[in-house]
């Protein structure tokens, strides 16, 4: 062999090698690329919540499409357990509220005295005074009611029941009773399809899309919030509903009969103000509508919870629903580690105002799993 076909044969080796080093060095960059596109995906399907979503070519908004779904139980059952393994003295805070029925007693007078105090007043007076003072004292109730469904005014189950139907007299409504039960089952069953009727169905979720239906959406959550359940999953009425109706249906009557149709007028206008574009009913949608993807439940530290049965802790009472409202703060001062550590808000003004406008949120911005069969 020759110098030159030696030198030749070295040089197509050495091409052939670069060839070689160029494929293997080729498949390492596909490789690269490939587990970067899956971790992308992954990382933009966890952020998606596994829901789908809808994109808004016109403004480039990305917008729910289905609900977040979860595959794991509710968090507080695990969590309460493991609060009360290394804090066993929270249970001393378990038990009825001994001022509860002096509460509620002040607030349902000052309310229907208040409501016969306007019978001759204008039309605009009722409607101011029902946004700026009723709503106030009518939302109390409803929550006074949500704390008596806990029966967290008498350690006797029947005596919180006549006190709930005595606490609903101003709402105009009857209520008390039926609610009991659908929220019972929302403790249990939270976030299970077919189950929680704390959240919206999909005919809500499919309409409301925007900015202005969310808006109307809030005005008029009260009647969702009650409507919801009979047509998604009504129950039979029992005794109880029964004398809840006759009992409300005779203050109704009796107030109409000696003070007129708008001191009636009053009560209704300040349970439905109340419960809409309102301060207080900002917790309707701060409690459990999902901002984060990977927490389902939010509290609120401001100060309607003086006004509001402290339902603003509202981590601290689904971990420990037998603890009444006036008590829940210690929870958080006994095992601050579980709950610092969580998103909350200090506002419920801005939590409407973020729910309106941030058009990436709306009612199937919630959590919901399947029914699970340790729930069953």
């Amino acid at each position: 062999m020759t110098v030159y076909e030696e030198k030749k044969g070295k040089t197509i080796l050495k091409e052939e090698n670069l060839l070689s080093g160029e494929k293997i060095r080729g498949r390492r960059r596909e490789k690269r690329k490939k587990e970067n596109t899956d971790k992308r995906f992954v990382e933009r399907e966890r952020e998606m919540g596994r829901g789908e979503r809808r994109e808004e070519e016109k403004e480039g908004v990305v917008m729910a499409n289905d609900f977040f779904w979860s595959y794991t139980d509710e968090p507080h059952a695990s969590r309460r357990r493991q609060i009360l393994s290394q804090y066993p003295q929270i249970k001393e805070l378990f038990g009825p509220d001994p001022l509860a029925f002096l509460k509620i007693s002040v607030v349902v007078l000052l309310q229907l005295w208040t409501a016969t105090s306007l019978r001759d007043a204008g039309w605009l007076k009722i409607l101011a005074v029902a946004y700026f003072f009723g709503s106030f004292l009518n939302h109390n109730l409803f929550l006074a009611i949500h704390e008596l469904s806990h029966n967290l005014a008498f350690s006797t189950p029947v005596y919180n029941r006549w006190l709930g139907i005595f606490a609903n007299l101003p709402i105009g409504v009857p209520m008390s009773v039926t609610f009991q039960k659908y929220h019972l089952e929302h403790h249990r069953f939270q976030g299970v399809d077919g189950m929680d009727m704390d959240v919206p169905s999909y005919t809500e979720a499919h309409l409301v899309t925007n900015v202005v239906t969310k808006a109307i959406w809030v005005i008029f959550q009260l009647f969702f919030y009650a409507l919801r359940p009979v047509f998604l999953k009504p129950k039979p009425p029992g005794y109880w509903e029964f004398i809840n109706l006759f009992v409300q249906i005779g203050l109704d009557a009796t107030l109409v009969y000696f003070c007129g149709w708008k001191s009636f007028a009053y009560l209704i206008l300040s349970t439905f103000v109340g419960g809409g574009m309102h301060p207080m009913a900002g917790h309707f949608i701060s409690e459990h509508y999902v901002f984060k993807p990977d927490q389902e439940t939010y509290s609120y530290y401001g100060p309607l919870n003086l006004l509001t049965w402290s339902v603003g802790y509202h981590n601290e009472h689904h971990d420990f629903p037998r603890i009444p409202g006036n008590k829940l703060h210690k929870v958080k001062k006994i095992a601050p580690e579980y709950y610092e550590g969580l998103e909350s808000y200090k506002s419920w003004s801005q939590v409407i105002y973020m729910y309106v406008m941030d058009r990436t949120v709306g009612p199937f911005s919630r959590m919901k799993r399947k029914l699970s069969k340790k729930s069953e």
